[in-house]
Order: C-alpha cells, then sequence, then structure tokens
C-alpha cells in the first residue's frame, strides 16, 4: 500500500466485469492532443463520486517506455475531514480476443488532500497500438471494479460495497475542428470581494456554450489555506443532457509585476458542471505584494478552453 507515484506493469490477470466500463474512440486522436491523461464522467457507487484517468504515455520513474496506465480518482467534496477512504479495486482492459477483462488489482487510501490513486501501468504504449486484441476500430476499452471500501474516521465503519448495473461511458475524440476560445477576467475589488465565500465572473462564450470562473477567495471546503478556481458551465447552456463536452482548459492568474503567471492545466476531462483546483495558489503567496498576482485590489485571471470532443452513455 502507498500514496505516490506509479507501480510497475504487472502481468495482465483475469478481472471481474468492472462496475465502470470506459470506451476511448479514436485513440490515436487522443494520444495527437499530447494530453497526460483523460478523465472520465463520474460513476457513483456506494455514496461517493468516483472517476477513470487514462494517461496514455505514462512513464514510470528511470523508465523512458511510455505506458497506458490507469488511476481511480474519488470526488473529494463528498468526504468529510478527518475520514480517510480505503479502496480496494481492479483496473482493467478489456481484451476482445479472449472476449475478458484483464488487470490488476490495487488499493490506495483516498483523503482530501490524496484523491488520485497510484497509477497502474497496465501495458506498454507501442505493444497496445499492436495489438489487435486490445485495439480495435482504433478503440479500446478501459474498466474499473471496486471490490472493497472501508472508511477511518470517528466511527470506524465498513462501507458495504452496492454493486449496480455497469455503467457504459464512450469517450470521442476529434482529429481536428476543435473549438478554442480565451477569456480574461479582471477583478478590480478583491478586498471588497473576499469577504464572500466565492464570486463569480461575467459570463462568456466559447464553442458555442456559456461558462463563467468561479473563484473562492479563501478557498472552498477542500483548500488548504489556498485560493480555490473553477470554470463552470452556466446553467442557461441548452445542452443535451446525453452529451457532453470533452475540453482541455487552462486557468491562470497573471503576475502583473515580473510575468510569472501561475498556469494549471487539465488532461481532457469532461465537462458536466465544472472543473478546477481547490488548491489553486497558497493565499500567502497570492497576497504578497512583491509577487504581483494582487496589485493594490486588483487581480487578472485567463481561461483558455479548447472543446477536443464529446461523451455520451453507451
Amino acid at each position: 500500500m502507498g500514496n505516490s507515484g506509479s507501480r510497475a506493469p504487472p502481468r495482465l490477470g483475469k478481472t471481474y466485469v468492472p462496475d465502470f466500463k470506459w470506451k476511448i474512440h479514436d485513440f490515436s486522436a487522443l494520444l495527437e492532443t499530447k494530453a497526460t491523461s483523460a478523465i472520465s464522467v463520474p460513476f457513483d457507487l456506494s455514496g461517493y463520486k468516483w472517476y477513470l484517468q487514462v494517461s496514455p504515455m505514462h512513464k514510470k520513474n528511470n523508465d523512458e517506455t511510455p505506458y497506458v496506465a490507469i488511476a481511480l480518482m474519488l470526488w473529494p467534496y463528498k468526504l468529510e475531514q478527518g475520514h480517510t477512504v480505503h479502496a480496494v479495486f481492479e483496473v482493467s482492459i478489456y481484451n476482445h480476443s479472449n472476449r475478458m477483462y484483464c488487470g490488476c488489482k490495487a488499493d490506495y487510501n483516498f483523503d482530501f488532500k490524496n484523491n488520485y490513486s497510484n497509477k497502474e501501468c497496465l501495458i506498454p504504449l507501442q505493444e497496445l497500438l499492436k495489438s489487435s486484441s486490445f485495439l480495435v476500430d482504433d478503440s479500446c476499452v478501459f474498466g474499473v471494479e471496486i471490490l472493497k471500501i472501508d472508511v477511518s474516521s470517528p466511527e470506524k465503519k465498513e462501507v458495504v460495497v452496492q454493486h449496480k448495473a455497469t455503467t457504459v461511458q464512450n469517450f470521442f475524440v476529434q482529429k481536428k475542428g476543435f473549438v478554442e476560445g480565451t477569456y480574461t477576467w479582471t477583478v478590480n475589488n478583491f478586498h471588497e470581494l473576499e469577504l464572500k465565500n466565492f464570486f463569480r465572473s461575467p459570463t462568456f462564450e466559447a464553442g458555442g456554450h456559456k461558462w463563467y470562473i468561479c473563484m473562492y477567495p479563501r478557498g472552498d471546503r477542500c483548500s488548504t489555506d489556498c485560493l480555490s478556481l473553477h470554470l463552470c458551465l452556466d446553467a442557461s447552456n441548452d445542452v443535451p443532457h446525453e452529451s457532453k463536452n470533452v475540453a482541455k482548459m487552462t486557468l491562470s492568474i497573471q503576475d502583473q509585476k515580473n510575468g510569472k503567471h501561475v498556469n494549471l492545466t487539465t488532461g481532457l476531462v469532461v465537462f458536466e458542471g465544472s472543473w478546477g483546483w481547490p488548491n489553486f495558489i497558497p493565499l500567502k503567496k497570492f497576497k504578497d505584494p512583491s509577487e504581483g498576482y494582487l496589485v493594490e485590489s486588483n487581480c487578472i485571471v485567463k481561461a483558455d478552453l479548447t472543446i477536443v470532443g464529446s461523451s455520451n452513455d453507451g
């Protein structure tokens, strides 16, 4: 058990039929985006919200061989302060030739600060690309099955894993025709607004949808002495429930004195409501007059968004 890094590729064994199946179409297009990872829509299990993360070109320490690696993510906003969720799970990839899921068993201690498991290296990327068993019609299917959940808390309880019908999601990546948008938000009265729990930018349009930036000036509930930033889909969007945008986005706070901007970029994510970072920048650093992120009561936030595909139920 451990809460860091990635693990050596296991010998792939037969696994259970997963709770969540994720079919990535146009895998070659995913590689062409140069994205470090792709993150699924959430799936609900036993009172928690989970995500699957696939890193198509992951490199282990001291190894130049790129692997297709999988990690499990727990949405931290459903966690209670001081609780640790220990999950035992299997991550897998579907073998079309043998008609079964192949993967490995893993476990992880999830909490507010550690909500991504170790990356499990399943298969070398070049081996996957040459395979007619795992990659069919430029598509591959990944899965995760959660076997056991224990919660370390004052009550100390074991959670009964309530298995439901398998959730299936499709993930499509375009080869061209990406839609890009940029928005700059200048906050002129931060010291007045920082008394609020959060505040938001004016609405802007990108990719035919309306968006806004949400700032938590003292951090959201998962933050530790940091300012939190999120990019959000506006509720007025007329977006079909069955289809969601796959996007890559960067949020940045501009350094108005030294040009040393703070930039954080996602992999490819499925936008349902919002995505961002609870610990975007330490408040001490943000408010330091010598740093240039907050000048008098002014700060500048920038959002860069690229829509690269879509996601729907399988």
